[in-house]
């Protein structure tokens, strides 16, 4: 990649996500340049012409929160819960092979992971029940809260509740982040408040009409109820207009083919569902009973309740249901035809992809600043791969000279040459092994000062990105990525590499 590379990928001008004239593939600006850290990634090939139907996430997807505010408010108000409701000190309201490993804030040595975690590379045994999956930005709090509580227990053993052991803890801390999302502990502050707490992106909506227009359906699926999502997508939407110019405060419904609310996923995606749907009546939120999505008439009447006048009757509201449902809503048969987007690896990507066939594509946020540091620190990349190299190098002269020492008959003086190689080199085999340890210290640093690369651990990928790799097709930092390519794009993965394939590439540039 050369500097006109570069140039064609990060020209940031072209991209304006937050702004007032958000850059789109449609508009007459529009084109290939984008950005490297908007770019869409493919692991499996994906014609978007085979697609029907698009569908959609809300928390974390379309709705992008702020870590500086909602990641605080997710962990005061977990705090809370522990301490009132589950008994924890009142101290707490003032304060795959494994390459990483802390306990508490004090990070594991080598022996340590060894002994934990054993020496093995097997990427699916680290799993539920026995291990915590932290794979979604909604964890940040809890993982931070329970690291905070090893120490506690451990500098403190007798200011926890009796037989709070380990796992005791973090099942309370999940019950604690479960209650306040249950009982809108968060979301009644999100909803007083929406631009304190979510990204605006005035993308999504020109994202959605581009859609629309290309003749897609578009469908939004969310484990928030009616009444939340409504706000947050009224707020994400606000800044347009219905069309003729008539607004009102579900004119985002104008988006979207079908809205299913407080689906439960991933249950939602299991096609043995039995979970009852009902329609909601946007105005008042109310249930309205229902049968696969034709409405039904209430107990002690003859016909099924309308939508209030004045709101199209196309909008079509509901909760809960199944996968089934939703698919009898959106006359499709075949799953290959529904593309859906999501953050959560197991909550939308894998049970839609798995289970049903869907094609997918999941939002990784944290992939933008990703991508962008990979391409400042390519250098020194470079110079890691060297100087393993010249490790690899020189550990097999000190092997060769060890063997020709044991093994060949030497006269005096040459053994004595060779001793003298032998401890040259496994000197220099020793600084260059301290130099490499130390230059791949520093570049793991650069990512996150404890994790290092969210794809990677070492020279490995982590098994977030072997998971990436199985289940989503696509993968992106923002969903309204999708607005800066055609709606009739053929995504095409890279060409796979084995080991043997990459001695015939130079050092890349």
């Amino acid at each position: 990649m050369d500097h006109s590379d570069r140039t064609m990928l990060g020209d940031k001008a072209l991209q304006s996500h937050g702004g007032e004239k958000p850059h789109i593939w449609s508009s007459l600006e529009g084109g290939p340049r984008i950005d490297i850290g908007k770019q869409i990634f493919c692991n499996r090939s994906l014609n978007m012409r085979n697609i029907v139907a698009i569908g959609f996430d809300m928390d974390y997807t379309l709705a992008q929160y702020k870590p500086e505010t909602f990641e605080s408010l997710a962990y005061e108000g977990t705090v809370r819960k522990l301490v009132y409701d589950l008994g924890y000190p009142q101290e707490m309201d003032r304060h795959k092979y494994v390459k990483v490993a802390y306990h508490g804030f004090r990070e594991l040595s080598k022996e340590d992971k060894v002994g934990t975690y054993g020496n093995t590379f097997i990427r699916d045994s680290f799993d539920e029940p026995d291990y915590a999956l932290i794979d979604t930005l909604f964890s940040l709090a809890e993982a931070y809260l329970f690291a905070q509580l090893v120490d506690l227990r451990d500098n403190n053993p007798g200011k926890v509740p009796e037989g709070a052991d380990y796992p005791r803890m973090y099942k309370d801390v999940r019950a604690a982040v479960d209650l306040c999302h249950r009982d809108g502990t968060l979301k009644q502050v999100v909803a007083k408040d929406p631009k304190r707490y979510i990204n605006e992106d005035t993308s999504i909506v020109p994202m959605l009409k581009m859609l629309r227009n290309s003749g897609r359906l578009t469908f939004l699926v969310t484990n928030s109820l009616w009444d939340y999502t409504n706000i947050v997508m009224n707020f994400l939407c606000a800044s347009h207009k219905l069309e003729g110019g008539i607004t009102c405060k579900f004119d985002w419904l104008q988006y979207f083919d079908v809205v299913i609310t407080g689906s439960a996923k991933p249950g939602f995606f299991l096609e043995d569902n039995r979970a009852n749907i009902f329609e909601v009546e946007p105005e008042s939120g109310m249930l309205l009973n229902n049968d696969n999505g034709t409405p039904m008439p209430q107990v002690g009447s003859t016909s099924p309740k309308m939508l209030p006048k004045g709101l199209n009757k196309r909008y079509r509201v509901f909760q809960g249901g199944s996968v089934g449902h939703l698919h009898k809503l959106l006359s499709i048969e075949s799953s290959t035809q529904v593309l859906y987007v999501g953050d959560h690896i197991y909550g939308d990507i894998l049970r839609s992809k798995k289970v049903l066939g869907w094609r997918t594509m999941l939002v990784v946020p944290e992939l933008e600043r990703e991508v962008e540091l990979l391409w400042e620190l390519r250098d020194t990349r470079k110079q890691l791969r060297l100087l393993r190299n010249e490790r690899d190098l020189v550990e097999d002269r000190v092997h060769h000279l060890k063997w020709s020492l044991k093994f060949e008959s030497l006269g005096d003086d040459e053994k004595q040459n060779m001793i003298s190689s032998l401890g040259e080199l496994e000197s220099r085999r020793d600084q260059v092994r301290l130099a490499h340890q130390q230059a791949q210290g520093d570049y793991h640093q650069k990512f996150h000062k404890i994790w290092g690369q969210l794809m990677k651990t070492g020279y490995q990928n982590s098994r977030f990105a072997h998971q990436v790799e199985r289940f989503a097709c696509l993968y992106t930092s923002q969903v309204s990525n999708l607005s800066l390519y055609s709606p009739d794009k053929c995504y095409r993965p890279s060409e796979d590499f084995m080991p043997h394939e990459f001695i015939f590439f130079p050092l890349e540039k």
